[in-house]
């Protein structure tokens, strides 16, 4: 399995990256029977235009939305447009999951009539369980922000990681990140603030949630742009002694 940092911005796309959208793949048979299946973990504002740099983004086999803010979901509109209006054609529908009411949201953000709204791009289907896409199985765990949110634990293979969407510390959160190979973890608040609760970690909860887990490494995500992405790392770092870096766009990891 391999990660691809499309987006890390939190909250809002920054002046080097859009916001949050990772692309996930993994290869399966050899040869000329080699088949790569793509999904991808939220698609947040500006990140379509990047996701181009690196794949065609009409091989991409599924989307996954943490939750329903903009910075997680808002560039479903323009991947919308893509697939509906291509010039070869019409492409066929592919899963979008994603928290309640994911239809719905969607269509209303991209301002569409009541009925079918994007179901002829999109196959929506609300999570309510694990979801198998080709060699990737991905597990949606409740989380705590102040809407319904998600985080998400996918494996393929012998390979794991666990992506913190947006959340505080929570039970759900421990266990998205129990034992995987990397956390893909979200820090938008400063330990030195007075930050309110129930919405995000600071650097240093998400470098103690690695380490309670378990984790065998850490990648920082999200972060602000008004904040200054080292001194989040360095947070994260007084509660973590395993490898850790901040999430890069244009990054590839082997998991």
């Amino acid at each position: 399995m391999r990660l691809t940092i499309i987006g890390c911005s939190g909250s809002y796309p920054g002046p080097e990256s859009p916001a949050s959208c990772y692309l996930l793949e993994a290869d399966v048979g050899d040869g000329d029977d080699k088949r790569t299946w793509r999904i991808l973990l939220d698609l947040g504002n500006g990140a379509l235009g990047v996701l181009q740099r690196h794949v065609d983004a009409l091989s991409v086999d599924a989307v996954f939305l943490s939750h329903l803010h903009p910075d997680h979901c808002s560039d479903l509109c323009g991947f919308y447009v893509l697939r509906k209006y291509h010039p070869e054609g019409a492409q066929p529908r592919i899963p979008v999951y994603g928290p309640t009411g994911v239809s719905q949201r969607m269509s209303d953000a991209y301002g569409l009539p009541d009925g079918l709204g994007m179901a002829d791009a999109f196959d929506f289907q609300e999570y309510a369980g694990p979801v198998s896409i080709g060699p990737f199985t991905v597990l949606p765990i409740p989380v705590e922000h102040p809407v319904e949110a998600y985080g998400l634990r996918v494996t393929a293979g012998q390979s794991s990681l666990g992506y913190s969407g947006d959340t505080a510390t929570c039970e759900g959160l421990d266990k998205v990140a129990a034992d995987v190979r990397v956390l893909l973890c979200e820090a938008s608040f400063r330990e030195v603030d007075d930050n309110p609760p129930g919405i995000h970690l600071t650097g240093v909860e998400a470098g103690a949630t690695a380490a309670r887990a378990r984790a065998g490494r850490l990648l920082i995500t999200h972060v602000p742009p008004w904040f200054d992405r080292e001194e989040m790392l360095a947070e994260a770092r007084t509660a973590y002694s395993g490898p850790i870096e901040l999430a890069a766009v244009g990054t590839t990891y082997e998991l």
